[in-house]
């Protein structure tokens, strides 16, 4: 059964994938309104006889969206099933689950009755925290057997620490890429790294598209930053483990994916394909920060235990 678990949480954290893309797509090609403000139907209708593109869009997105939540049920319902006994798999399997219907309900509400762009901007935000939470349902279904040797692991309370903050101002980046799609402010600068390159002191004259724009490239050049300074801290102080020590380079390298592709869709004049890339490897990201929050949590609990004996 634990093999069976396995693959099933293999497959979810890879149907999640599309399904985050799916949301940025229907954004980029303004598909939102493809079905109207029907729902769960398309139109009134189960099956529409005429399909434009911003219809077959959407319909995709809510049939990937319709898959993934069955995998998710499933594999929640055999976790507590199997393995009711583990808490962190059992935590993570509801937590997944309990994102996913609420995700769900807020891409509902958006459809039958509109939300502000800072609302939708949130609803991007809870499918990556969701994407977080069956991610790391996956890997703990795969330490249940040691394969990751991850265990012995101990990370100290000041790195611990940085973790979490820059978990947590990430989704505050992730945010703000989110309401830069939704308030159409893609192209509000057309030049790179500045809003005006031979301008770089008209902020005054930015108006509010161009605030959001700019405000998203500032947030995110300082998270760039930041996770190349915690990068060498942790290679540095981490080397012997090779789990950590790889991870936090696989996790550099999609920061600095993140930030080339951010580029690119200035100088490609918003080009779908690279505007999807830019959303995955900020999702892939995320999933190793929420990797790294997961020990230091666990590496907190073992340091507790260890303090009580």
């Amino acid at each position: 059964m634990t093999k069976k678990l396995k693959i099933l949480s293999v497959i979810s954290t890879i149907c999640m994938i599309p399904l985050l893309l799916g949301g940025a797509l229907v954004t980029k090609t303004g598909s939102a309104d493809g079905c109207g403000n029907s729902w769960p139907l398309c139109e009134g209708q189960f099956l529409p006889t005429k399909i434009s593109f911003e219809m077959f869009i959407e319909l995709s997105h809510r049939g990937v969206t319709g898959v993934v939540g069955i995998l998710i049920v499933y594999l929640t319902y055999l976790v507590w099933k199997e393995l009711r006994h583990n808490k962190e798999v059992v935590f993570l399997a509801f937590s997944a689950l309990s994102l996913m219907i609420l995700q769900a309900l807020i891409g509902a509400a958006a459809v039958v009755w509109g939300q502000s762009d800072f609302a939708l901007a949130t609803h991007f935000g809870i499918s990556l925290v969701c994407f977080a939470a069956v991610f790391l349902l996956m890997l703990q279904l795969f330490e249940i057997d040691k394969k990751l040797h991850t265990e012995d692991i101990h990370i100290n309370k000041t790195h611990r620490i940085e973790i979490y903050a820059i978990s947590f101002y990430t989704m505050c980046v992730v945010y703000s890429g989110a309401l830069v799609r939704h308030t159409d402010s893609n192209l509000a600068c057309r030049d790179w790294p500045l809003c005006v390159n031979n301008s770089s002191f008209g902020i005054s004259d930015y108006n509010f598209y161009q605030w959001v724009q700019m405000g998203h490239r500032l947030a995110a050049g300082i998270l760039f930053i930041w996770t190349v300074i915690l990068t060498i801290r942790m290679v540095k102080h981490y080397k012997n483990s090779k789990v950590f020590y790889w991870s936090w380079l696989i996790t550099l390298g999609l920061i600095t994916l993140q930030v080339l592709f951010g580029a690119l869709i200035i100088f490609t004049s918003l080009n779908l394909a690279i505007a999807l890339f830019h959303a995955l490897f900020i999702t892939c990201y995320f999933g190793m920060l929420s990797f790294f929050m997961h020990l230091s949590f666990r590496a907190k609990r073992r340091e507790k235990y260890s303090n009580q004996s």
